[in-house]
């Protein structure tokens, strides 16, 4: 029965997975490379070029690591299936956060070489996961307050048992620039709302419901409301957003602005991706036909009394849909061995054991 029980899981798992499938050319991972490297088509691919190369040399920010410790040997883009976290960081002069700041959105990439395929793990923001950098449980968006990316990758590989083998921590601000760089996107905005714009401003920003093009500003404030939904669905929002500015992006007619896309992704970004290793991320868009798919993290809310008697809201992972979770992504990054792949109580492992006890 527990049999049976853990099969129907497992379908309805899949066929979840598979809704949420979706075929892309071009997507949120290589929303860098692409923005950065598109240059190379036009007649000023050679300066263009030289350009986005500069921009990404000064991005470059060391994570003190050789490699994950996840990992046992040193991977390479250009051949091996790899991970990036996305980092997403609301950083500001006027908020006195420089270095410091809570990340706002959180996806993890896994790429595998093989199958041309792409998925993307979006990470609720208020998950209530145990943080390294400071020895005790807490939200994982204040990972990155305590320890910057470091503390924010050795969290996501804590809780999820993945390797994080690269970081791209963008500025919120970026938004507001690569977008306006690109005279607006085309976004559908799910209701009516208001929210404060990149100095605080409160109730600077309205919006109504429908498809429409929008500025910079109008972006931030749609990525970055959570008044009438939740994580997840900012989650999502933030998805679209990336892929309207691909879009954008990959379909301007004139190259005068490209310029400016490059100067805006390069002042509002760090990475420890080189440009060559970035650049090895182009075939995965280039190819037509790449699959993507996007994971949420299932939950419920939990509230936790602090030390001074405040209820602090908390958003608990499922554990059995979590295990799933990672299955999946470690199945995509081929890491599964046999024992995490087919059970314990599979028929395979069974069969081996027997094999393997026979003189």
């Amino acid at each position: 029965m527990m049999k049976k029980n853990n099969q129907a899981r497992s379908r309805a798992m899949k066929r979840q997975v598979k809704k949420r499938s979706r075929k892309r050319k071009l997507i949120l991972f290589i929303l860098v490379p692409i923005l950065l490297l598109v240059t190379a088509t036009s007649v000023y691919a050679l300066n263009m070029l030289n350009r986005a190369q500069t921009a990404v040399d000064n991005a470059y920010e060391d994570d003190g690591r050789d490699r994950s410790e996840l990992r046992d040997i040193d991977v390479d883009p250009g051949k091996d299936h790899v991970s990036i976290l996305f980092i997403g960081i609301d950083q500001s002069e006027h908020r006195d956060n420089e270095g410091n700041a809570l990340s706002d959105a959180l996806v993890l990439a896994t790429l595998n070489k093989d199958e041309n395929s792409v998925k993307l793990l979006s990470i609720p923001r208020d998950s209530y996961v145990y943080i390294p950098e400071v020895g005790y449980n807490d939200k994982i968006t204040h990972a990155h307050a305590r320890g910057g990316s470091r503390a924010t990758i050795d969290a996501v590989e804590g809780f999820l048992d993945i390797p994080v083998d690269y970081f791209v921590r963008l500025d919120f601000h970026a938004f507001v620039d690569v977008v306006d760089a690109l005279g607006g996107i085309n976004v559908d905005v799910p209701y009516e709302f208001t929210e404060m714009d990149s100095n605080d401003q409160k109730n600077t920003i309205h919006l109504f419901p429908g498809k429409q093009e929008v500025n910079g500003e109008e972006a931030l404030a749609l990525a970055r409301t959570r008044k009438l939904d939740s994580d997840i669905e900012r989650g999502r929002r933030q998805q679209m957003i990336m892929e309207s500015i691909l879009d954008k992006a990959v379909s301007i007619g004139s190259v005068n602005r490209l310029g400016n896309i490059i100067d805006a992704v390069g002042d509002n970004m760090a990475t420890n991706l080189t440009f060559n290793e970035m650049t090895s991320f182009i075939s995965y868009g280039i190819s037509g036909d790449l699959n993507v798919e996007t994971l949420n993290l299932e939950g419920s809310d939990l509230y936790l009394e602090n030390s001074v008697g405040q209820n602090i809201y908390y958003y608990q992972l499922d554990e059995p849909h979590l295990a799933e979770v990672k299955t999946i992504l470690k199945t995509h990054l081929d890491l599964m061995d046999k024992t995490e792949q087919f059970g314990t109580d599979n028929a395979y492992l069974e069969n081996q054991n027997e094999t393997n006890l026979t003189p």
